[in-house]
């Protein structure tokens, strides 16, 4: 089953780096991350793939395996190097050790415990802050991938963590008790902006005190320690958030986010296996 699992990494990693790059048929991740570079002008120079079993389930004849895959991609743009990572949490299903099916878990779900976003009301004290992009930042690269045990960890983390980030760069909670008021985490309990992707981006829009910002047009206009926010199927309810971390050779975003663990990753996501042609984006500078 390990050897298995092993030969599929070797083959995903020659998809990535293979002189002739050719097309399966099935757009494939590597097909998807291939193009979406190269309207960038960029390429995959080396890639590195990691696996970690989280875990196994024996029923006689079949297995059924939960695993992280990390993927390293050296990409080269304009004559310039980065590093990008993601961490697919993946399943596979085995029949006395034949592969029969591998398949990425779906990370960006509605959490269950809220069914609608509730609207966000502003009281009129002034809290005062500065926003420290840079510490922002950089708590977005230590984390990236793992969870601090300072905070409370969702299920669903994509925008618990983008929370943490704004709220270690000086962003003031506010609101507790009232779940649908302001933005806080405190002991187990949580305002639905804190943790749902959605109420945090109607929260960005709406805050006239604490934590403030202001929506811009396009993704050029944001700055490091900024916040976008996804709609993958354009329906007016947003699944996922991240935080600009750093900018590609054109002086575009690149982000970091939870839940599908990823960082410097494009903001556009067009190589997400959530991404649709009817995806909408918010973009959100934070007020200093």
């Amino acid at each position: 089953m390990r050897e298995s699992l092993q030969e599929l990494f070797e083959k995903r990693v020659h998809q990535f780096v293979s002189e002739s790059k050719m097309r399966t048929g099935n757009h494939s991740k590597a097909e998807m991350k291939i193009e979406a570079l190269a309207k960038r002008s960029a390429e995959i120079v080396k890639v590195k793939a990691l696996g970690n079993i989280i875990e196994e389930v024996d029923d006689g004849e079949y297995q059924t395996v939960k695993y992280h895959a990390h993927y390293q991609y050296l990409i080269k743009q304009k004559g310039i190097l980065y590093l990008e990572e993601e961490v697919e949490v993946r399943s596979a299903k085995f029949y006395k050790d034949v592969l029969l099916m591998d398949e990425e878990v779906n990370p960006y779900r509605v959490p269950e415990y809220q069914k609608e976003p509730p609207i966000s009301e502003d009281n009129r004290e002034r809290l005062s802050y500065q926003y420290d992009r840079l510490k922002a930042v950089q708590y977005a690269e230590r984390w990236w991938n793992s969870y601090n045990p300072a905070y409370k960890k969702f299920e669903v983390d994509c925008t618990n963590f983008i929370s943490q980030c704004l709220h270690v760069g000086g962003a003031p909670m506010r609101g507790y008790p009232n779940r649908g008021t302001g933005w806080w985490l405190r002991n187990n309990n949580w305002s639905y902006s804190w943790a749902v992707a959605n109420s945090l981006r109607m929260y960005l829009a709406k805050s006239i005190t604490g934590l403030r910002a202001k929506e811009v047009r396009s993704p050029d206009q944001l700055l490091l320690g900024d916040v976008i926010c996804y709609d993958f199927e354009g329906d007016g309810r947003f699944n996922h958030n991240t935080i600009v971390t750093g900018k590609d050779a054109y002086g575009m975003p690149l982000v970091n986010a939870h839940t599908y663990n990823s960082r410097m990753r494009y903001w556009a996501y067009e190589d997400s296996s959530a991404y649709t042609p009817k995806i909408k984006y918010k973009f959100y500078t934070i007020a200093e």
